[in-house]
């Protein structure tokens, strides 16, 4: 289970200490990546060469509404800092006045100026912020576009449910990897949303889900 964790910390007093614990823990455990605030990402990368741990950081976060030349902006500049993977908070305000022509365009921007630098792209829903028909129809963009990962929740609006991971499986490309996030906290949690299809999990409780 170790290689599917995104060992995270992403709260606005993470100090650098604390991201430097995060690293060695990381290292020490395994675990597929971290995920961080971008301002800690050259931080990590000093403390993470020749290893094999990931750099993961957040876009647009946590609400996702900035503009979509801020968000693309920030997404290059992280990867210029050392980011291996982007977490991606698309804009819920577009989605929740239905501009789905905005919604579109900003994801598949999103997608392809990370794809370009060789990246990984994680689409964030906020699965449980949405109606049904809302999440359909990122589901159907998801899959025209499609990113690397569907990411449930940022976890600051509700955590991943099986139900949700199974929904997005069931429904989502076959290509489309998932991440579940928000309220992973032991690890019967973490092999529920494992056997319900999730992909990757991401995670502050990591050490506490390994015991």
């Amino acid at each position: 289970m170790n290689q599917l964790i995104d060992h995270t910390l992403l709260s606005p007093h993470a100090t650098a200490a604390e991201i430097k614990r995060l690293c060695e823990e990381a290292v020490t455990h395994g675990f597929h990546a971290v995920c961080i605030p971008p301002y800690y990402v050259s931080r990590a990368l000093a403390e993470l060469q020749d290893t094999p741990v990931r750099i993961a950081t957040v876009v647009g976060f946590p609400y996702g509404y900035s503009e979509t030349l801020i968000k693309v902006a920030e997404a290059r500049r992280s990867i210029e800092e050392g980011a291996d993977e982007l977490d991606i908070v698309i804009n819920i305000a577009a989605v929740k006045s239905a501009d789905w022509s905005y919604v579109k365009t900003e994801i598949e921007q999103m997608a392809t100026t990370v794809r370009l630098k060789g990246k990984v792209c994680k689409l964030i829903l906020e699965i449980g912020t949405l109606t049904d028909e809302e999440r359909d129809r990122l589901i159907d963009i998801c899959n025209t576009v499609r990113p690397d990962f569907v990411k449930t929740s940022s976890g600051l609006q509700g955590g991943a449910t099986p139900e949700q991971v199974r929904y997005l499986r069931a429904n989502l490309h076959p290509e489309i990897k998932i991440k579940a996030s928000g309220g992973i906290r032991t690890g019967p949690d973490a092999q529920a949303l494992l056997d319900a299809g999730a992909d990757r999990l991401g995670t502050s409780s990591s050490l506490l889900i390994l015991t």
